[in-house]
């Protein structure tokens, strides 16, 4: 079973992300910042894909991405950027820092099922 995590500050966001996943057959767990995801993952949680809000407290998107860039042992964990930012910048900046794709909110669901075909998780 291939195991997600989604990280936004927003639970309304967290539930829309996890229902689509979970419609997928993954299995879901859910982080409310950068912070939270990596305590997770420090307690032995291993994703094979994060889903990263930007803009949130303690920790942000951008961070966390570095951070998780940053370990060996978390090198195969896609990560998408599921967030408001849309400045050109801002994108090449977390492409850059280890991002595999880049969705801007609000995004269909048809979107988020084909960056996750792109990265070879899911059929479309």
């Amino acid at each position: 079973m291939i195991r997600a995590l989604v990280i936004d500050d927003s639970r309304a966001m967290r539930a829309i992300l996890t229902k689509q996943l979970a419609g997928f057959g993954f299995d879901v767990a859910q982080a409310f910042d950068g912070r939270d995801a990596l305590d997770l993952i420090d307690t032995g949680y291993r994703p094979d894909i994060a889903l990263v809000d930007w803009n949130m407290p303690r920790m942000d998107g951008l961070s966390f991405i570095k951070a998780v860039r940053a370990r060996d042992e978390l090198r195969d964990v896609s990560l998408m950027m599921v967030t408001t930012e849309s400045e050109h910048g801002n994108i090449v900046r977390a492409l850059a820092a280890g991002a595999h794709e880049y969705v801007i909110k609000p995004f269909t669901e048809e979107v988020i099922a084909d960056k996750l075909a792109l990265l070879g998780l899911v059929g479309v």
